[in-house]
């Protein structure tokens, strides 16, 4: 069954248009499933599907003749006499596509809809040869409205800023949240039938990440310190990122460290939020928190606190509905995060009075009028926030 994840209309509107579409993000996210289900609802049936982990369609894109692969398109199928369609899955396989995908979508007129694992490969090579003849998609996993789409759970869309703690929706929804807490997102795992078969597939999505994107996207000699500090950065959620201390702990310098946290943040492991302020130079200057791509794949590798699963995963149901930053004073108190710069957040597992006027004393320092608390569980007398679950 094909459960639509929220940018496919966009998706498949963009599919209908002469220019390249480029669908990225983590891998296992679901890129290839929306692909082809992209090609079963195009209007357009003349396409052909490539898949670039078979080596005999890598093979294709290795003549230096383009006039060729386009022959070779049609040999596997496709009429020369309609408009051609061409899907090609995990392109950064092929390091030269783009000049390839460039020459025939400009001399044939063959529109192609591509996918790809990594933004540190798509982002950069086509950033030149499809300057303003593509726009790129990012998948990331599933947030929580989809999750509960993926286990065909009914629920309804609500200002989530507004109200007070919805009891009914937390009765009938809180342990598919606090499963969406623990395993993540990735759709694989959401729909694995027991613990065991979760844990399996977030071992093997890591192993995948390790054995494949740095293999070939990277120049990385040694493995193990890659895996090592990918450990040490799990278990740092939703905390300031000191190099220094990270490069101690390793042994590696602290431009390895930096180096490393760079690919692993381009090719979606990772993300870094900035500090909020009005001043670019203030931005800069303060250092980033760091968040994992996914809850589930973050708890696969290290012990995370109940606190840090639950901001990890806040933090994520917050990045699909705009820019997430932070707010922080010398003093060391701080503000979680700041939605679209409009929006004063904090994230606590049980809310109380006490954090709701502390929240606020901060927003008005920030000069933000807008606050919310967002919780985890039922406070026993607080009524004055968000159940995380309702921010679908």
């Amino acid at each position: 069954m094909f459960f639509a994840r929220k940018i496919y209309p966009s998706l498949l509107t963009h599919a209908q248009t002469p220019w390249v579409t480029v669908l990225t993000g983590m891998r296992r996210t679901g890129k290839t499933t929306l692909i082809k289900q992209t090609l079963v609802d195009l209007p357009n049936k003349n396409v052909l599907y490539l898949d670039l982990e078979r080596p005999d369609n890598r093979e294709l894109f290795q003549q230096k003749n383009y006039d060729s692969i386009k022959d070779a398109f049609i040999a596997r199928g496709i009429s020369p006499q309609k408009p051609m369609i061409i899907a090609l899955d995990e392109i950064q396989l092929v390091p030269l596509i783009p000049s390839v995908i460039k020459y025939l979508s400009d001399h044939f007129g063959i529109k192609f809809i591509v996918t790809g694992s990594s933004s540190y490969y798509l982002k950069n090579l086509f950033s030149e040869s499809l300057s303003g003849r593509k726009k790129i998609f990012e998948l990331t996993p599933l947030d929580f409205g989809e999750f509960l789409t993926f286990k065909q759970i009914p629920f309804a869309q609500k200002d989530w800023k507004k109200g007070e703690f919805d009891d009914v929706e937390y009765s009938r929804l809180s342990a598919y949240y606090e499963e969406y807490v623990r395993f993540g997102g990735f759709p694989q795992v959401v729909i694995a039938a027991s613990e065991s078969e979760k844990k399996d597939a977030l071992a093997d999505i890591m192993a995948s990440y390790i054995n494949v994107d740095i293999r070939s996207l990277s120049d990385f000699s040694d493995e193990r310190n890659v895996y090592a500090l990918v450990k040490l950065l799990a278990a740092r959620i939703g905390n300031r990122i000191d190099y220094s201390k990270l490069a101690r702990l390793t042994g590696l310098s602290r431009p390895t460290i930096t180096n490393y946290a760079a690919f692993f943040e381009k090719t979606y492991l990772i993300q870094t939020v900035l500090v909020f302020s009005h001043s670019i130079d203030r931005q800069i200057a303060k250092s980033k928190k760091l968040y994992f791509c996914d809850t589930g794949l973050a708890n696969s590798l290290a012990e995370l606190s109940s606190g840090a699963q639950f901001e990890n995963t806040v933090f994520h149901q917050l990045l699909h509905l705009g820019e997430v930053n932070y707010f922080a004073l010398k003093s060391g108190q701080e503000i979680d995060f700041i939605l679209e710069g409009n929006v004063a957040i904090e994230a606590k597992e049980t809310p109380t009075t006490d954090d709701m006027t502390r929240l606020e004393r901060l927003a008005t320092r920030t000069a933000l009028s807008k606050s919310r608390l967002v919780g985890r569980h039922k406070s026993p007398t607080f009524t004055n926030y968000t159940w995380a679950g309702s921010i679908t």
